[in-house]
C-alpha cells in the first residue's frame, strides 16, 4: 500500500466557540499544513509511525500492531501521543472494517510544516489523511476521536476562506469571496503559547445556553458582513471588535487587546481558543513600525496575511 496526502492548516477569523451552537464562522485555510506517507515495508505485523516537526526532527515515533492496533512500541514520554493515534487507528477501522486488514508491514510518517505550538491545526490535519487513507467519513472520525465543529476539516482541503455552520449537527460550508483589499495591513502573531481548543471549549460550555444562543444571529451576520466589507478596513475594524467584546462578555474573560495590548494602534482579533495561538491584528502604520511593536513585547512571530492564508 502507497499513500500520500497533503493539507491545510486553519485559523477561524470569525464565530469561535459560537459555531459549536451554530453560528456561521468565516474560516481561512493556511498555506502551512501536513503531510503524510504510508508505504509497505519494515518489520512483520507492524505499523512503524514516526512524526517529524517543520525542522525535520523526529518528536514522536512509536509501533502499533496491524492485527488490533496494539502498542507494540513507545517511549514513556510518548504514550499519550501514541494512544491518540491508537484512538484514531481504531476509530478508523470502526468505520472502514477492511482499513489495513491485509497489511503485513507499514511504515507510517507525518510532517508538519508549521511548529507544533503555532495551533494551526497538527490534529484536524491529520484527521483529515486518516480519513483520506482509510476511505471514511472525516468528520465521523473527527467527531469519534477529538471532536470539535469541523470547520478545520473542511479548511483542510479548502483552496481558499470558506463560511461554514453546523445545521442540526452536519457540517455545511462554501467558499467565499473573501480576499480584503486591505491584507496587506493584516498580520496574525502569535502569542508565544498553545492553547487547548477542547479544554478553551469547557469554558464557553458551562456559560448557560441561553446566553450563548442569544449571540447567534448576531455572530452569523458578523461572519457575513466581514467577507462583504473587505474593502474597507474601517468598517472591517469595527466588525472584529464587535465581535471581540461579544466573546469576551460570554466567556467573561478581558480581550487579548485589553490584556496584552492596550496601547496599540490598531484592532486585535483572538483566533480560535482565546489565550493562546495567535491574534489577528490590523496595522496603519509601517510595517517595520508594527512588527517592532510586537518585538519589542517578545513577540517575535508576526506573519503577514499573504504569507498566511491560502487564498
Amino acid at each position: 500500500m502507497n499513500f500520500s496526502s497533503r493539507v491545510n492548516g486553519k485559523l477561524l477569523l470569525s464565530a469561535e466557540y459560537f459555531v459549536m451552537d451554530g453560528a456561521t464562522a468565516l474560516a481561512l485555510p493556511c498555506r502551512y499544513g501536513q503531510k503524510m506517507t504510508a508505504k509497505n515495508g519494515g518489520e512483520a505485523g507492524i505499523l512503524h509511525w514516526k512524526s517529524i516537526d517543520h525542522e525535520g526532527n523526529s518528536w514522536f515515533e512509536g509501533k502499533f500492531q496491524i492485527s488490533d492496533f496494539s502498542i507494540a512500541e513507545s517511549g514513556e514520554a510518548e504514550i499519550k501521543t501514541a494512544e491518540q493515534l491508537q484512538k484514531i487507528l481504531f476509530a478508523a477501522r470502526q468505520l472502514n472494517s477492511d482499513f489495513l486488514k491485509n497489511e503485513t508491514a507499514l511504515e507510517v510518517e507525518t510532517q508538519l510544516e508549521f511548529p507544533r505550538d503555532w495551533g494551526l491545526g497538527s490534529s484536524s490535519t491529520l484527521i483529515t489523511m486518516m480519513a483520506q487513507w482509510a476511505s471514511v467519513n472525516p468528520y465521523e472520525l473527527l467527531e469519534m476521536t477529538f471532536k470539535g465543529s469541523g470547520y478545520d476539516i473542511a479548511a483542510a482541503t479548502a483552496s481558499g476562506p470558506l463560511v461554514f455552520r453546523r445545521f442540526n449537527g452536519t457540517p455545511q460550508w462554501e467558499q467565499s469571496s473573501f480576499n480584503p483589499d486591505f491584507k496587506q495591513q493584516l498580520y496574525f502573531v502569535h502569542l508565544n503559547k498553545k492553547q487547548n481548543s477542547r479544554v478553551a471549549l469547557v469554558q464557553y460550555l458551562v456559560t448557560p445556553e441561553d446566553e450563548r444562543t442569544a449571540n447567534l444571529p448576531r455572530i452569523t451576520q458578523i461572519s457575513f458582513n466581514l467577507a462583504q466589507y473587505a474593502h474597507n478596513l474601517d468598517e472591517f475594524e469595527a466588525l472584529l471588535e464587535e465581535h471581540e467584546h461579544i466573546t469576551a462578555s460570554v466567556l467573561n474573560l478581558p480581550t487579548a487587546k485589553e490584556q496584552l495590548f492596550a496601547d496599540y494602534w490598531g484592532c486585535v482579533k483572538s483566533l480560535g481558543a482565546w489565550g493562546g495561538d495567535f491574534v489577528l491584528v490590523t496595522s496603519r502604520e509601517p510595517e517595520e513600525k508594527t512588527r517592532q511593536y510586537f518585538s519589542e513585547r517578545g513577540y517575535e512571530t508576526v506573519i503577514g496575511y499573504e504569507e498566511m492564508v491560502l487564498a
